[in-house]
């Protein structure tokens, strides 16, 4: 059984033209790829999204576990199958001597200055150290610690091809 659609052609083109005249037509086309700095800003929000979660599971006292896929070849069958596993997250901060907790941003192993010479953000307590990782994720977002990206790109970089 087949099954046509009848669909009305306009052969003189009249109406066609009238419709199209409404949108606003432009030259624009899609990137094939994202500026390579757009990529690192995404990879360091993606990081502090998470610490953000981990900072809340901590402060309400629930556990925090992202899982990510791996390929594990099988014993018995020798085929590989994809196994959901938990993902170890370690928190980027820590207890200072004085009792407050200090945050390292970190881009790989790196750890990247806010500013020059401080690499760490001092807090009182957990609930500001949740408003501390949304600021940075923000500014990271808007583009205000490119440098220090870029900075720790090459530096990370620079240390697989020597």
């Amino acid at each position: 059984m087949t099954l046509a659609l009848y669909v009305p052609i306009n052969l003189k083109g009249e109406n066609q033209m009238s419709t199209l005249g409404n949108l606003k037509l432009g030259t624009s086309k899609k990137p094939t790829s994202m500026p390579a700095i757009q990529v690192r800003r995404n990879k360091l929000s993606t990081k502090l999204w998470e610490q953000i979660q981990l900072a809340k599971s901590q402060v309400s006292g629930e556990p925090y576990q992202v899982t990510r896929f791996r390929s594990v070849r099988d014993q018995a069958t020798g085929l590989k199958k994809q196994v959901e596993m938990p993902k170890r997250i370690r928190p980027w901060w820590f207890i200072s001597e004085e009792g407050k907790v200090c945050l390292n941003i970190r881009y790989g192993s790196q750890t990247l200055e806010i500013a020059k010479g401080k690499p760490s953000v001092e807090v009182n307590n957990p609930n500001d150290l949740i408003k501390a990782l949304e600021i940075i994720k923000n500014a990271v977002e808007n583009g205000e610690l490119d440098t220090q990206i870029n900075d720790a790109s090459t530096h990370l970089r620079s240390r697989f091809t020597s």
